[in-house]
């Protein structure tokens, strides 16, 4: 196995698959990550965009170019120093003639779990046509993971990344599978509430979501809470808590496309719920974390599944049911803990982040938009926790789920530091956008959406923000939707877009306040960046992100990268030139890539907060790696205050040369113009 020092991911489709991928190779080796993280790669349906719906688990993709072409990137990668990261889908394949497992009846009935009363099958969240595995039955496990781990046995693959695993029935059985067959290194895509820790699991760690959160929240400024609360509750005349949309947002799934799921619930208990259906629609609803881990079959339930019914809004009744301490069928107990997932994402992460809009760089996969920024103290804590329970955890900024990219909920960050100025643009453009609409429409939350992402994703095309705003229009679910929608009201959000682009008062106002936001979240960007790089962790790259990456929710951030322009940019760096504002992302990364990979010991020990004051994070790897970064970059004025430093002769990773510190620093001087600095112990 590679040593594991950082992972890139690739989005493999038809026009780039394993061939292309392996043309990165020399690429990804000099930027100085250790493994190339793949999406999936098995047999899906035909032309499909994402590889999450499988037809054959037995056989790599032929669009992507099949085993050869798999076993040839593999060995240009090992040759290159590099591994090999997997992205695989047990919970779920594709309700397909072309799978055989769907297409023979009996197999069906043995690999998916189909209803027996209505025929019909559960699915990944609202998807008819992706069905969910029986991965729980140990021969459908084995037939399913053949190929995967035979990889893995091979030394062809060194580690997994496993999907929604929160939607089998057994998930800490399946990870003990995966970790007898072999497969070492594991990570899961949990979504964790602020508040979780992932159970004790035979994994490496999450994805990430948690420190992608975290870092966002870091750089918030709490002094501008106040006032973009009230800017919000003025703009959407709308007082209600974050948590009080997510919780009406949730209960609509499970009266709406989760209805099925709810009522083969109802037949599994053989009864009338306590409190009816309206109380079992309620308990899906108001579970406060995506799900809990009641082993039914065992009787085993943990204290933090106590805790997570117990703060839900549940008849007491079915409270002790789903706690095994009253009678209640097993297959109960189970489909509901599988089935809270997907209302949980259904209803927050694709209606209520569309709904509630505050400050948008909250609104992401696993975040919470009403935790409004996080102190200094508690990102240290969340790091040394990792540090010590999970160490080999991936920490991202940037996903194929992610609802923003980094940079740009970097830039929108920053309006939380400038909310006097920001509130006086807003109504500005408001009345600017007044005149423009038709109908009513866009109303004033979908134009404050706008703004925020303008603001973020500047400049953008046309076409780009039009499609954005139909998908955000459209998942919200207030004015239209993806079922029933409303055209005319589309159509209208659509030619208020074009007009707006075109109005002279309006970007007159708005292209000199988003060039000066942007300086700020170009810091905030790095600054997260240098987290990301030197945290307790695993850093993981998103694709074409180490370069400017202001991409919009998928399909936005999927779209193809130009890779000569990395490549060109990248060679440009290693020759000596000098950053700029297009390579400074890529100079850091190349920079603290280099430093990780010449002195990998630091970053795998003792993680050591520094007094730098609230608006700097600041902390030692290991005694011989010291890190500072500003966190308030968009407030006015230069960081103030001194950093307890460690005494001795000390080697600038970033600007080079080198210092002796005596003890107390100054920051103003240690922190530079990009707010950050990086320390070698001599």
């Amino acid at each position: 196995m590679a040593e594991l020092r950082a992972t890139y991911r690739l989005q493999l489709t038809g026009e780039f698959g394993f061939e292309e991928a392996r043309g990165l190779v020399p690429y990804l080796r000099d930027l100085g990550v250790s493994h190339l993280y793949l999406s999936p790669s098995f047999q899906a349906r035909p032309g499909s965009t994402h590889g999450y719906d499988v037809t054959d688990p037995s056989r790599l993709s032929d669009a992507l170019g099949g085993e050869p072409a798999f076993r040839a990137l593999a060995t240009a990668a090992h040759a290159a120093g590099l591994g090999i990261v997997l992205d695989v889908v047990p919970n779920h394949m594709a309700a397909d003639d072309a799978n055989r497992f769907w297409a023979d009846p009996a197999l069906r009935e043995r690999f998916f779990d189909v209803d027996p009363v209505t025929g019909r099958h559960r699915r990944f969240f609202d998807i008819d046509e992706l069905a969910g595995v029986r991965q729980e039955d140990a021969g459908v496990f084995e037939q399913t993971h053949e190929l995967v781990l035979r990889l893995v046995r091979n030394g062809l693959v060194d580690g997994l990344r496993v999907d929604h695993p929160d939607g089998l029935a057994d998930p800490a059985g399946y990870f003990q599978r995966l970790h007898d067959g072999g497969a070492s290194r594991v990570w899961v895509e949990k979504i964790l509430d602020p508040s979780e820790r992932l159970r004790e699991w035979p994994v490496s760690g999450t994805v990430g979501y948690e420190f992608l959160n975290d870092v966002t929240a870091l750089f918030v400024d709490p002094a501008g809470e106040g006032s973009l609360t009230a800017l919000w509750e003025e703009v959407s005349g709308d007082a209600r808590s974050f948590a009080e949309v997510a919780a009406e947002a949730k209960l609509e799934q499970v009266h709406g496309p989760f209805a099925p799921e709810a009522e083969r619930l109802a037949r599994e208990l053989g009864a009338e719920p306590p409190g009816g259906a309206e109380g079992l629609a309620r308990a899906l609803a108001s579970l406060p974390v995506y799900r809990t881990y009641v082993d039914a079959p065992r009787g085993q339930v943990a204290e933090a599944d106590r805790g997570a019914i117990a703060a839900a809004a549940m008849e007491p009744e079915l409270a002790q049911m789903l706690l095994l301490e009253r009678p209640a069928p097993e297959a109960f107990v189970t489909r509901f803990q599988q089935t809270t997932p997907a209302v949980m994402a259904k209803g927050v992460e694709d209606t209520a982040f569309y709904r509630y809009g505050r400050l948008l760089a909250l609104n992401d996969v696993g975040g919470d938009p009403s935790r409004f920024g996080l102190a200094v103290e508690r990102f240290h804590a969340a790091s040394a926790e990792r540090a010590q329970h999970f160490p080999l955890g991936l920490l991202t900024t940037q996903t194929h789920d992610a609802k923003r990219s980094a940079d740009v909920r970097a830039r929108i960050t920053v309006l939380a530091s400038i909310p006097g100025e920001w509130a006086e643009h807003v109504h500005r453009w408001l009345e600017i956008g007044d005149p423009l609409r038709s109908g009513g429409a866009p109303d004033p939350v979908e134009q404050y959406f706008l703004h925020q992402t303008l603001i973020g994703a500047w400049p953008i095309s046309l076409e780009r923000i039009e499609a954005y705003m139909e998908k955000a229009l459209r998942e919200a679910k207030r004015n239209t939707a993806w079922v029933d929608g409303d055209p005319e009201w589309e159509q209208a959000v659509r030619r208020f877009c074009r007009t707006l682009y075109s109005d002279r008062a309006f970007l007159a106002d708005f292209e000199p306040f988003v060039a000066r936001v942007a300086a700020a979240g170009d810091r905030v960007t790095l600054g997260q960046l240098a987290l990301k790089l030197t945290s307790p962790g695993i850093p993981d790259l998103y694709q074409g992100n180490e370069l400017p990456f202001r991409a919009l929710v998928d399909p936005d951030n999927r779209r193809p990268v130009d890779w000569q322009w990395h490549q060109a940019m990248l060679a440009r760096l290693m020759g000596g030139s000098p950053p700029d504002p297009e390579t400074a992302k890529l100079w850091l990364n190349l920079r603290l890539l280099t430093l990780r990979a010449r002195n990998p010991r630091p970053f795998a020990g003792a993680y050591e907060p520094l007094a730098a004051g609230e608006g700097t994070c600041a902390f030692l790897r290991a005694g011989e790696v010291l890190v500072a970064v500003a966190v308030r970059p968009g407030r006015p004025g230069r960081t103030e205050g001194m950093l307890e430093a460690p005494r001795g002769r000390w080697r600038d990773v970033l600007r080079g040369g080198e210092r002796s510190f005596a003890g107390a620093e100054p920051l103003a001087e240690l922190l530079g113009e990009h707010g950050l600095a990086v320390f070698e112990r001599a």
